[in-house]
C-alpha cells in the first residue's frame, strides 16, 4: 500500500494511478475518512487529558459530585468516540488497501493488453523446411503425456508429463535454478501451503477482506491454510517485521514451488495443451533493495530471464506493459514472450515487475540506512526465472525435427545425459 502523507499531499497523483490502472477512485473518500481518524484522535485525547485532571482534583474537592458527575460523562463520551474511531480506522485501513501502487513515468498509458508496447525482438523465428507439429501432436506421436487418463483422476486442468518429456522439464527446472545461483541468488525450496494473510501481504488484491481471494485461490476447507500461486508469496514475507541492515541489501533469492491457481477467470481459454492448468512449477527471483536500487535491479531480473531464454535458444520478445496491463500492485512491468510456432505468435513465459515500498508496507520490512541510522522500507522486484510445463511449449515446438524428435539445447545436454534430441525414430 501506499503512505498516507503521500497519499494526503499529491491526492490527483494517486487520483490519477486510480484512472490508467482501472481502479475505483477512492482517494475523496478515504481522505475524508483520514481526516475524521485524526478528528476522533484529538477530540479523545482531550477528553482524556480533562477527565484526568477531573480525576485528580476530586480527592481534594469540598462537593465532589459535580466531578464525579462530569467524570462519568465524559468517560461515556469517550467510549462513544472511542467505537467511532475503531469503526473509521477500521474503514481507512481498507480504503487504504484499495489504492493502486503509482505507475512509473515511463509505462505505457492504456486500459489492457492491447496498449502494451514492444521494446525489442531477438532472435528469428525459424522458417521450417517441413509443416512444423503443434505441442499436442508433439506430445501425442511420443507418449510424452496422457492428458485423458490424468483427467479422468484428477479432472480437468492437471497434466502429467511422461518419459523424456519429464526428464526434459526438470532438466529446464535444474538449469534456470544453476544459473540463477551462479549469480548471487540464494535458492530456497519453499512451500505451497500458507496463510490467506501472506497472500493478501504480496499485494494482489485489493481492500482488508481476506473472502475477495476465494475466486482465485484454493482455499483448504477446515484449516486456516491456502495453497500460494507463486513462490512471491512465501518470498515476500520472509523478513516481515525485520529491519535489515543496510549492507545486507541487496537480498536476492530463487524460489522454487509447485503453484496452485484457480483461474476462474480463465474460462475456455487453452484448454488443449501445456499452457495452463491449476497445478505448475515455477522458479521465481526475487529481490529486497533500497528504493534508489529498483531500477538497477529491475534490469538484473530482466536480463536474468533473458538470457535464459538466449540459452534455450528461443526467439523472445521484451514487452512494456501498459499501466492498464500490470495489475494492482506493480511501478512498472515487462513481459517477456518466446515465439510459439504453431500459433505464429509471442506469448507471455515470464514478467518483471518492480513493486516500490507497496508490499514491504504491508509486511513491514525495513532497513537502516547507514550514517542516518532512519529505518525505510525496501523496495521489491520479483521476475519469472522460468514456469513449467508452459516453457516446455516453445522449446519443443521451436526445437523439433520432421521425424517428431527435438532437439535438445545445448545448455541443457550435460543435464539430459548428453543426449542431443529425444523423441522421434532415433
Amino acid at each position: 500500500m501506499l503512505d498516507i502523507k503521500f497519499i494526503r499531499e499529491n491526492p490527483d497523483i494517486v487520483k490519477n494511478a486510480c484512472r490508467v490502472k482501472n481502479f475505483p477512485d477512492v482517494v475523496d473518500e478515504l481522505l475524508l475518512t483520514d481526516a475524521r481518524v485524526r478528528e476522533l484522535k484529538t477530540i479523545t485525547q482531550t477528553m482524556t487529558a480533562e477527565k484526568n485532571k477531573i480525576s485528580r482534583e476530586i480527592p481534594t474537592a469540598s462537593d465532589k459530585a459535580p466531578l464525579i458527575k462530569r467524570s462519568k460523562e465524559i468517560s461515556d463520551e469517550i467510549a462513544n468516540d472511542m467505537a467511532e474511531l475503531a469503526s473509521q480506522e477500521d474503514k481507512l485501513n481498507d480504503l487504504m488497501h484499495r489504492v493502486p501502487q503509482i505507475p512509473d513515468e515511463s509505462a505505457p498509458i492504456g486500459n489492457d493488453d492491447s496498449a502494451n508496447i514492444e521494446i525489442r525482438r531477438v532472435g528469428t523465428p525459424r522458417k521450417f523446411d517441413f509443416t512444423p507439429r503443434a505441442q499436442w501432436d508433439l506430445l501425442d506421436m511420443n507418449n510424452w503425456w496422457m492428458p485423458e487418463k490424468i483427467a479422468n483422476i484428477c479432472g480437468t486442468r492437471t497434466y502429467c508429463l511422461v518419459g523424456e518429456a519429464a526428464e526434459l522439464e526438470l532438466a529446464i527446472e535444474t538449469y534456470v535454478i544453476q544459473k540463477l545461483i551462479s549469480r548471487g541468488f540464494t535458492f530456497i525450496e519453499c512451500p505451497s501451503i500458507t496463510k490467506p494473510q501472506t497472500i493478501f501481504n504480496a499485494g494482489h488484491f485489493m481492500g482488508s477482506d481476506l473472502n475477495i481471494m476465494n475466486d482465485d485461490v484454493f482455499m483448504l476447507t477446515g484449516t486456516d491454510r491456502c495453497l500460494a500461486g507463486t513462490a512471491e508469496i512465501i518470498l515476500n514475507s520472509l523478513h516481515a517485521d525485520e529491519i535489515l541492515p543496510e549492507s545486507a541489501l541487496p537480498i536476492k533469492y530463487a524460489g522454487f514451488s509447485p503453484c496452485f491457481r484457480r483461474e476462474a477467470g480463465a474460462a475456455g481459454r487453452d484448454t488443449r495443451g501445456l499452457v495452463r492448468f491449476h497445478q505448475f512449477n515455477k522458479v521465481e527471483q526475487y529481490i529486497f533493495c533500497k528504493p534508489e536500487q529498483s531500477d538497477e535491479m529491475h534490469e538484473l531480473l530482466l536480463n536474468n530471464l533473458c538470457d535464459i531464454m538466449a540459452d534455450l535458444e528461443l526467439p523472445y520478445r521484451v514487452i512494456a506493459n501498459s499501466t492498464g496491463d500490470m495489475g494492482f500492485n506493480k511501478v512498472k512491468m515487462n513481459d517477456v514472450e518466446a515465439w510459439f510456432p504453431s500459433e505464429s505468435t509471442y506469448r507471455e513465459l515470464g514478467s518483471c515487475s518492480s513493486i516500490g515500498t507497496f508490499q514491504a508496507r504491508r509486511t513491514n520490512t525495513r532497513f537502516r540506512e547507514n550514517g542516518t541510522n532512519e529505518v525505510k522500507f525496501v523496495a521489491t522486484l520479483n521476475n519469472t526465472g522460468i514456469a513449467l510445463p508452459r516453457a516446455l511449449v516453445p522449446v519443443i515446438e521451436n526445437h523439433q525435427n520432421a521425424d517428431g524428435s527435438v532437439n535438445i539445447p545445448k545448455c541443457l545436454q550435460p543435464l539430459m545425459g548428453g543426449r542431443t534430441k529425444i523423441g522421434g525414430k532415433h
